[in-house]
């Protein structure tokens, strides 16, 4: 299995992807609209067992790969082992999951309720990938790496598809870009069925390295200092940055202030729980709210998955 994106894969995941993951709710928030003097859809990624859309991407993958008793091995800040654990755990097979020592504990305890064996090893999520790449290698197991398989992204990609379903069009998608699974399969499939909805990524100002890279076009590793953990990537994977060029207009930053800004603006305005890298796209959009306003943009909130603690510090 290689990282090209099919849009007859795309059309296939949005069949038999977990029905627990598709459908969505996607909807015109009305308060959020006004504050920002842009029509804003928010497409809802939390309301599922794992309160993220990366099950979408997970479920599809182990349909892809079939039956097997070999073990699974991946790295993940937390969401991404989630949609592996509830993904394997459905189809009894094992998984281990690496993740930084000082991961998010809420996510790490959800990956073990899940079934899946958790190591925290490194000071970040590229160094648990490292580990869990020596451990898969030194125990004959298979490694998942998201953002490089396409069938992790033909299975976020099916987001799109339910998108391009609205009965008016949209004039931007904007969409938090970590690894690039999930922007490089809703570009695929927007750039075939919506060509002229421009396809906006979003990364943390402080875990700059995908934006670097997609003005360099090919990787550029830079630090990674941001609160959010679902889009903090320091070394970015070759493949994805290779098909960014052909799903995304263009990658713009916003701060860790302004995630936090944006996820109480979601809180008062939605009543939603949402994550920094989930919020990352309403930050944007509150950026960019006088270019686009009186227009029709979409943003994907990708993950609500926040401790008692960061709820407390963060939202109040």
């Amino acid at each position: 299995m290689d990282a090209s994106i099919s849009l007859d894969d795309i059309r296939e995941a949005a069949k038999v992807v977990d029905p627990v993951f598709l459908h969505s709710p996607e909807f015109v928030c009305e308060p959020l609209s006004a504050h920002l003097r842009v029509t804003t859809v928010l497409k809802v990624e939390t309301v599922n067992p794992i309160r993220t859309f990366k099950g979408r991407g997970t479920d599809y993958l182990l349909h892809r790969l079939g039956d097997g008793a070999q073990g699974l091995v991946c790295a993940s800040a937390g969401n991404f082992g989630q949609g592996m654990a509830y993904a394997c755990r459905k189809r009894g097979r094992p998984l281990t999951v690496f993740a930084a020592r000082a991961a998010n504990p809420l996510k790490i305890e959800r990956m073990r309720a899940l079934g899946a064996k958790v190591e925290l090893q490194g000071d970040d999520f590229d160094e648990a990938k490292d580990a869990a790449k020596l451990h898969a290698q030194q125990n004959g197991e298979v490694y998942v790496e998201d953002g490089l398989l396409g069938a992790i992204a033909e299975g976020a990609g099916t987001i799109a598809v339910e998108l391009t379903h609205e009965t008016e069009p949209i004039d931007a998608v904007f969409v938090p870009l970590g690894n690039g699974s999930l922007v490089n399969g809703m570009g695929t499939w927007l750039k075939h069925s919506a060509p002229s909805t421009q396809v906006i990524a979003v990364c943390a100002k402080t875990a700059p390295s995908m934006a670097l890279s997609w003005k360099a076009g090919k990787p550029v590793a830079a630090p990674s200092t941001t609160i959010a953990d679902g889009i903090a990537v320091r070394v970015p994977i070759a493949e994805a940055v290779g098909i960014m060029p052909g799903t995304i207009d263009e990658v713009m930053l916003v701060s860790d202030d302004e995630m936090l800004a944006a996820m109480r603006a979601l809180f008062a305005d939605a009543g939603l729980v949402v994550e920094p890298a989930g919020a990352a796209g309403v930050a944007a959009i509150a950026q960019r709210a006088h270019e686009f306003e009186n227009k029709r943009v979409a943003t994907v909130l990708t993950g609500g998955n926040l401790t008692e603690d960061q709820i407390r510090s963060w939202l109040y």
